[in-house]
């Protein structure tokens, strides 16, 4: 791998928008990193990849990309793999990581066989899969698509005369569905930025769970930092999550969602490879409490070294 630094940053293409359920988000978080670059000197030029992608990398001849696309079509292996068929170098993890960390479901197959704490889960066909589920662990469920992020598509459950509507409402965004039994207490968020957690950050969303609105739209939930835990649970929970993140093949930057139960045991939920990088983000807030800004944060994601 080979690091880009400095005045040899050369041309960047900032990758953003898309064809997804996330593309207002990416277009939001692909600006932010742009003016950030801008801001700093260097050579930037805003790349929707909805507009001929092919054309625009081939009229520019860029050096790098930094990719902002979050969801199908960017956050899931096949825009890494059209740069690597470019010999174009990237930010963040590489085609088979990024592929494996958009499907929930075989994310947390990979924990579960390394014996990592992640809440019991099923992949279900159909609304009875998901009542079978139910009989076996217990209500409230979270109802999801597999494939999506941004907690599109996603429904907390109840009871079971629920199932039905929550399924058709995961199926409609095109991806499979899955359950998992929710856990009840604190949510946390860990930041890992070259090979090092960032400090910890608690969410006390005003809604039932962090949703859509709450992560984007909304200006009442609370974000702790420092996060409440003791010094000795929060090395914990980094740790856990560098590890979980590394079992994934994870590379760059990304970040590890977690619940914890009454009992204080935590449980991974899921990981991003391409969180997002707008005004209501967690990467940013973790970089600002470790003394690292907006631009430095930008600059130490472009200049890691690449996947590979």
């Amino acid at each position: 791998m080979t690091k880009i630094q400095g005045s040899g940053i050369g041309k960047v293409a900032v990758l953003l928008g898309g064809n997804s359920a996330e593309r207002e988000v990416s277009l939001r978080s692909g600006n932010a990193v742009y003016e950030a670059l801008v801001s700093q000197g260097i050579n930037a030029i805003k790349v929707d990849t909805r507009d001929d992608l092919i054309k625009q990398l081939d009229e520019h001849n860029f050096d790098v990309a930094f990719i902002a696309l979050h969801g199908v079509g960017g956050e899931d292996g096949t825009i890494q793999g059209l740069l690597e068929f470019y010999g174009l170098p990237y930010t963040g993890s590489g085609v088979k990581a990024s592929a494996i960390c958009m499907d929930k479901w075989r994310t947390k197959l990979i924990w579960q066989s390394l014996q990592l704490p992640t809440p019991q889960f099923v992949q279900a066909e159909n609304a009875a899969a998901l009542t079978t589920f139910a009989s076996r662990v217990g209500f409230p469920l979270m109802i999801k698509p597999a494939l999506e992020g941004s907690s599109i598509g996603i429904t907390k459950v109840l009871e079971e005369e629920k199932l039905p509507a929550a399924f058709s409402y995961a199926e409609q965004t095109g991806s499979p569905v899955m359950a998992e039994q929710f856990i009840s207490g604190k949510e946390f968020t860990v930041t890992i930025l070259n090979g090092e957690p960032l400090p910890v950050i608690q969410l006390k969303p005003a809604n039932d769970f962090y949703d859509y609105d709450a992560k984007y739209l909304q200006d009442d939930t609370e974000y702790l930092i420092p996060c409440g835990l003791s010094e000795a649970k929060e090395q914990e929970l980094q740790a856990l999550a560098l590890q979980a993140f590394l079992a994934l093949d994870c590379k760059g930057w990304g970040r590890v969602d977690f619940m914890q139960d009454e009992n204080d045991n935590f449980w991974l939920i899921e990981a991003n490879t391409v969180p997002g990088m707008t005004d209501h983000s967690l990467v940013p807030m973790a970089a600002n409490a470790a003394g690292i800004n907006f631009e430095q944060l930008v600059l130490k994601i472009l200049t890691a070294p690449r996947p590979g």
